[in-house]
Order: structure tokens, then C-alpha cells, then sequence
């Protein structure tokens, strides 16, 4: 019983050793199970099967400006995860920026840099600088990896890490088929996991920098969130479920600004 004991507790320190993600920015440890290869490719196929939808919105003004402070937002990551020797990160990113003919107030980025806005979240941006701040968001997240964890965390829950390890060591191939077929029972076509608030909080903090060196006054995030608290009880829990409280992350956000002023590059 003993032998069993150790055993099993050596596979599960062993895979959350060799799982676990260094956020660049934050330096918050996280499990990252599934291989970052694996959440590329099944995003992008995710994402083909969005933009297939034929509701992609093309040469209107707001899908130009999606266009362009996804532009200058993923360069401004490029050169901030540079600067820190990190740049390994997004190596194999294929950026992508569309803009979704829908009513939801959303907003969404998947690994390897699939960025999705709606319309319906186009008038609380009202501006290039509203964008850029759920645009610097949306990418914290992915470059966080939040989703890998997510996801990993339901592996967890769902087959136990002793199994999933020795899957991990002696199956390649039905553990492929495990990620995809819980990937598609824990998430909708083109929509993430939904996050925890603390992956909120800290893809605010990592978006307030990334705008910030993309030419984006950090304090216009406030603007933006005031328009958003003031939607009220009309706010989409597509968007914000697990979003902080409108109070706590305008103040949160406040207090992480001189960080981000930092950065800040006029355009």
C-alpha cells in the first residue's frame, strides 16, 4: 500500500512539475497540462470555423480599427516579451483580428493569437483606446495561457492525475483524443473557458502595459470599464461572470496605472 502511495504521488508531482508556466509579467506559477502545440491547433481550428461563418465584418470602419490596434497592440507584446528574454512565447503566433457581426458585448483571444471582437461591444469601446483595452486583455490572457490552465484544471478534476499522467507518458495518441474530446465538451465553438477572477485581474494588469507601450494612454481602461459598470444589470455574462466587481477592478486598475505610465509610448 505504501509502494502504491509513493507511486502515484511521484506521477502527480511529476506531471504538475514539468506542467508548470512561469508568467512572464506577473511571475505566477500555473499548470499547463496540455501542450501549448495542442491549444494552438485546436484554436485554430476553432477559429476557422468562426470566420467560415460568413458573419465576419469586412471594410467598415470599426473592423479597420480592430485591424489596427490588434496591429499595434501584438507588436508592442513582441517587444515587451523581447525585452524580458521572452520572446519564445509567442514564436509561433499567427495573428488574426476580426470583427463578428454579433449583439454580444464580448470580446475573446485564443492561443496563438486568434482574436475575435463583436459588434456588440463596439459602442462601449466608442474609440481606438477603448479597443485597445479589451484588446490588451483578450491578449494577456492568451500570452498568460489562462486557457491551458482552465483547461488543465479540468483534466485534473476529470480523470485524476495519476491517470492523466501515465496517459501522458504511454499514450500520445489517446491522450490527443482526450484533449479534444474534452476541449469540445468544456467549451463552445470560438468561446474560451471562462476565466477565474484572478486571471481577470491579472490580464487587466498585463493589458494596461501592453496598451500603454502600443501608444495608449493606461488611464482611458478607466473610461472604458466606468461605460461598462454603467450598462448595470443589461451586462452579458458572456463577458463578465467571472468578471471582479465594477468597483474593485476600476480601483484595481487605478492602482496599477503608474506601473503602466511607465511604458507608456504617445503615439
Amino acid at each position: 500500500m505504501k509502494k502504491l502511495f509513493l507511486v502515484v504521488s511521484v506521477l502527480v508531482v511529476t506531471t504538475t512539475f514539468y506542467a508548470c508556466f512561469k508568467n512572464p509579467v506577473t511571475g505566477r506559477s500555473s499548470l499547463n497540462i496540455a501542450p501549448e502545440s495542442e491549444m494552438r491547433q485546436m484554436a485554430t481550428q476553432q477559429y476557422a470555423t468562426v470566420i467560415s461563418s460568413g458573419n465576419v465584418s469586412k471594410g467598415t470602419k470599426d473592423a479597420e480599427m480592430v485591424q489596427r490596434v490588434g496591429q499595434k497592440i501584438s507588436k508592442a507584446v513582441g517587444e515587451y516579451l523581447s525585452s524580458i528574454g521572452k520572446a519564445d512565447i509567442i514564436a509561433d503566433y499567427k495573428w488574426e483580428f476580426n470583427l463578428i457581426n454579433d449583439n454580444q458585448v464580448n470580446a475573446w483571444c485564443m492561443p496563438g493569437g486568434k482574436v475575435a471582437f463583436y459588434t456588440g461591444i463596439m459602442p462601449l469601446c466608442q474609440n481606438e483606446a477603448g479597443v485597445a483595452t479589451v484588446m490588451g486583455h483578450e491578449i494577456a490572457h492568451a500570452i498568460s495561457r489562462h486557457g491551458n490552465e482552465r483547461f488543465s484544471q479540468g483534466l485534473m478534476q476529470q480523470f485524476g492525475g495519476v491517470a492523466l499522467s501515465v496517459a501522458l507518458a504511454e499514450k500520445p495518441q489517446e491522450t490527443q483524443a482526450l484533449y479534444l474530446g474534452a476541449y469540445g465538451a468544456l467549451s463552445q465553438v470560438g468561446v474560451m473557458l471562462p476565466f477565474s477572477r484572478s486571471h481577470e485581474s491579472e490580464a487587466d494588469h498585463m493589458g494596461l502595459i501592453f496598451m500603454a507601450m502600443a501608444g495608449y494612454n493606461p488611464n482611458e481602461a478607466i473610461n472604458f470599464w466606468q461605460r461598462m459598470a454603467a450598462q448595470g444589470g443589461a451586462k452579458p455574462p458572456e463577458f463578465l461572470s467571472t468578471h471582479p466587481s465594477d468597483e474593485r477592478r476600476i480601483n484595481d486598475i487605478r492602482g496599477k496605472i503608474p506601473e503602466a505610465m511607465k511604458h507608456y509610448k504617445p503615439n
